[in-house]
């Protein structure tokens, strides 16, 4: 995580005027850079890790949602299944949840998550797009011009991206819970050497990537709340 703290206008106007501390980068700001800051008091922009992890993940998400709320016509067999939906008849093998003997045992579980993950991907897009169409660049110390967000569409799209790590990371623990408390009914069967690689690792994942988002995001909110109550301002960026 890297933090800027900073008036905005200092921000943009002063980039070299820094002192660091551990993570953060204090600019110091003029009574013009302060005025011209008073309407701006706390910028977000994502880092890569963030846009790393969105990159990777939406597509993934977006294809396993389609595919769990289009069962059966999405597997083996069904109108949708070739050549799309191929992987899925291996994974439902490694997983019943996907497969055959969760659907034929009509188990809602695999849809209501399903469910859920359209909800996180929509407030995941809704965060994307507030920073593509109402991003501005700034020069911010120590990484030039960066695309910011500012005001209330920054805070509304952290607490968009917040509240949906926390949505995904909650559902993946649950995921993970069923089969310890069913005994790992969907995925004993498999061997540990086939599990690490098709179930362990990529569900894992989604389990890492949320929870950095949840502690960045969420320590950028209690700062940019910092921020308001005590008349700082600041840069954040995961």
């Amino acid at each position: 995580m890297v933090t800027t703290r900073s008036s905005a206008a200092a921000a943009a106007t002063q980039p070299s005027s820094t002192s660091s501390s551990s993570s953060s980068t204090m600019a110091p700001a003029t009574p013009a850079a302060t005025n011209a800051s008073a309407g701006v008091r706390w910028l977000h922009a994502p880092d890569r890790t963030t846009m790393f992890w969105f990159a990777l993940s939406l597509p993934l998400v977006i294809w396993d949602s389609v595919y769990v709320l289009g069962r059966p016509h999405t597997m083996e067999g069904g109108a949708l299944f070739w050549p799309l939906y191929v992987p899925y008849k291996l994974y439902g093998e490694v997983d019943h949840v996907y497969g055959w003997k969760s659907f034929n045992a009509r188990n809602g579980f695999t849809a209501a998550q399903g469910s859920l993950n359209v909800v996180e991907t929509v407030m995941y897009l809704g965060y994307l797009w507030l920073w593509l169409t109402r991003a501005r660049e700034v020069n911010v110390a120590g990484r030039g011009a960066t695309k910011v967000l500012s005001g209330r569409p920054a805070a509304i799209a952290v607490l968009l991206a917040f509240t949906a790590a926390i949505m995904t990371l909650s559902k993946t623990v649950l995921y993970w819970l069923n089969e310890y408390y069913s005994g790992f009914d969907n995925i004993g069967h498999n061997s540990i050497q086939d599990l690490i690689p098709l179930w362990i690792i990529p569900n894992g994942a989604w389990l890492i990537f949320p929870s950095y988002m949840i502690y960045v995001m969420g320590n950028e909110i209690v700062e940019g709340l910092t921020a308001a109550s005590t008349g700082g301002a600041g840069i954040k960026s995961e």
